[in-house]
């Protein structure tokens, strides 16, 4: 049964209800503060910065303070905006971030919207909850007016141009030396991508993702206006799109999350619907204890959009204690739904026994305070990327923000050289991701990476790519965390997973560590289990999986689809590679499921059990 997901929506029973509660509930009303009481109304369209910042102060004064704005609409502009440095996880490098409602150094703060459109200008990061604890925010709609990702209709089709319809009002362009540039609020951007989306499903098109639905060269078009809002893209295109559909035009900067979590612990949002945002969703970096229900990354159905997301929809950087994500949605984003991770980096100098220099690698991911006294560090041996040694952080100093000193409190493991990496097995956070959809986005569903307890259950996937990545590596991202203990269940993947290809998308549910060398002997990876899932291919690999210890794929429900032509490189349903210890046992095969077969590679037979009652080949 192929099922799909609804999204929250706010009901005015509900709001009325929340308001009432704050009205006439004695236990809220000392510690209650409106916006209104700052002379900030709805609906003004006055920037609502400024004000906003005066009534934080004041709840600084309470004790569980309750901030209250009117049900409507507030204005954020980035004058008088607080700017900071932060260094942010996966996201480009800039001087300082606007952050329109910063929520610093406070604790026991609940911010209720009532269900108020919380409208953005310029590249401005909504909301910024620094060194705080025990923070809700809650019912809340957050869009652009003019987003930093454009669309258009595909209104003609030829050998030689394509015609594109642009909303001139949300998505005001120009054109320079024939290319079409987009300009907004004080900024001008390039467009740079391009993703195509069929008109009535909202699928991204089958078979094209980062390979390119224009085909190669396709920047190399020449624009002419043929009136206001309708442009001619002169080339012949080697992929034609279909007349009728919508492309995403990518463009800009990821220079500001939508919300951005950082030193923090015990932090809830719920009942948000994220419309857009200048880079990732939401961010979370070194904070823990995190909870995300009806939190909705989705295009905003009011403006008629197909694009949600400029990046990733959640984004977990080096988090601890539990994460929980429950009945939420992602649609139309431009990277990943979820990511959890650490970030894993290179020692470039062992200065005594007890001291190493290391190194950020990736240009996305530097400046953190990458570990703190107490934290335990794991040693990495980068070619086959196993773990050999461990130990207790004594000291941590930033040299340059990619370069920092730290100390341990006894000797290093003597093996260690120069190139091998460190771990943060502190930053390592359990998650349970339940009760959610995971529709046509850019790339995969989710990528898992952590030594925590994770449970993924209750789902349903429609993700063009692979519907879950678990990944790990120390020579490419530098996102790190193997896994210890995985259950995916009673999860349903729709025929939509695996319709496009991009990096690592090896199956349906795809483990794909970036190992040089994989040693049979100490797989990466470890105690996956896949059991009582429905999955809905169209082509041949369901899951592939590259050095695991113990793998069960148990009681799942494999029913073929013929919605889209297999195109996957891959031949096999089941693909194990450098893996030990796989069982196979108790599974349905409905229709003529393709290859029903198992592909082996550097894999004993003896590591492999299958039931008989699977009749599945298994290839050498």
């Amino acid at each position: 049964m192929i099922i799909t997901h609804r999204p929250f929506r706010f009901k005015k029973s509900h709001l009325l209800t929340t308001f009432c509660l704050f009205l006439f509930n004695p236990g809220f009303s000392q510690d209650t503060i409106s916006v209104s009481d700052f002379g900030l109304k709805p609906d003004t369209r006055e920037n609502a910065v400024k004000i906003v910042q005066k009534a934080l102060e004041l709840c600084r004064t309470k004790s569980k303070p309750v901030l209250v704005f009117p049900s409507g609409r507030y204005d954020f502009w980035p004058q008088y905006a607080t700017e900071k440095l932060y260094y942010e996880s996966n996201t480009d490098v800039i001087p300082l971030r606007r952050c329109a409602i910063l929520i610093e150094d406070m604790k026991d703060l609940t911010i209720e919207c009532m269900g108020s459109e919380f409208v953005f200008h310029d590249r401005i990061q909504p909301f910024t909850i620094d060194s705080s604890s025990n923070i809700v925010i809650k019912n809340v709609n957050i869009d652009w007016d003019i987003p930093l990702t454009a669309q258009a209709e595909i209104t003609g089709v030829t050998d030689n141009y394509i015609d594109l319809a642009i909303n001139i009002i949300e998505s005001p362009y120009i054109l320079e030396k024939n290319k079409l540039v987009f300009v907004g609020e004080g900024w001008k951007s390039r467009w740079n991508g391009v993703m195509e989306f069929e008109r009535e499903s909202k699928f991204v098109s089958p078979g094209t993702g980062d390979s390119g639905c224009l085909g190669g060269g396709w920047s190399n078009y020449n624009a002419t206006e043929l009136k206001p809002g309708l442009v001619r893209l002169n080339y012949q295109f080697k992929r034609k799109p279909a007349a009728g559909n919508y492309l995403v035009l990518r463009h800009s900067a990821r220079d500001h999350a939508g919300t951005f979590i950082t030193g923090s612990k015990d932090i809830t949002v719920m009942n948000m619907n994220m419309y857009h945002n200048a880079g990732l969703g939401i961010l979370s970096q070194y904070s823990g204890n995190l909870t995300f229900r009806n939190v909705n990354c989705v295009p905003n159905p009011a403006k008629g959009r197909i694009l949600s997301g400029h990046d990733d929809g959640f984004h977990y950087s080096n988090c601890y204690g539990q994460i929980t994500v429950d009945n939420c949605s992602f649609l139309a984003l431009m990277d990943d739904p979820i990511n959890v991770h650490g970030t894993s980096v290179r020692i470039m100098e062992i200065k005594d026994e007890k001291t190493l220099i290391c190194k950020f690698m990736h240009d996305q991911s530097i400046g953190f305070v990458w570990a703190q006294k107490g934290d335990t560090a794991g040693f990495i041996e980068n070619e086959a990327m196993n773990t050999f040694g461990s130990a207790t952080v004594a000291s941590f100093k930033t040299l340059t923000p990619e370069l920092f000193e730290i100390s341990f409190a006894g000797p290093v493991p003597q093996s260690v050289q120069v190139g091998d990496a460190l771990e943060n097995l502190t930053m390592t956070p359990d998650v349970l991701i339940k009760n959610s959809f995971f529709g046509s986005n850019r790339a995969r569903g989710m990528l898992i990476s952590t030594p925590g307890k994770v449970v993924i259950e209750n789902n349903v996937f429609e993700s063009s790519g692979s519907a879950i990545l678990i990944p790990g590596d120390a020579n490419g991202w530098y996102e790190s965390g193997a896994v210890k203990d995985v259950i995916i269940r009673n999860n349903v993947f729709n025929d939509p997973c695996m319709s496009s290809m991009y990096q690592f998308c090896e199956g349906i549910i795809s483990i794909y560590p970036e190992i040089p060398k994989p040693d049979i002997k100490k797989p990466f990876h470890r105690n996956i289990t896949i059991e009582n899932n429905e999955f809905h291919p169209f082509d041949y690999p369901v899951l592939y999986a590259k050095s695991v210890d113990g793998l069960l794929f148990s009681g799942n429900k494999i029913v073929r689809s013929t919605r889209f032509k297999p195109f996957h490189y891959r031949k096999s349903t089941f693909t194990f590679e450098y893996c030990l210890n796989v069982k196979l046992t108790g599974n349905l095969f409905e229709g003529d499921v393709p290859g029903k077969n198992i592909s082996l590679i550097n894999t004993s037979r003896a590591s492999v059990k299958v039931d008989k009652t699977q009749r599945l080949t298994i290839d050498k």
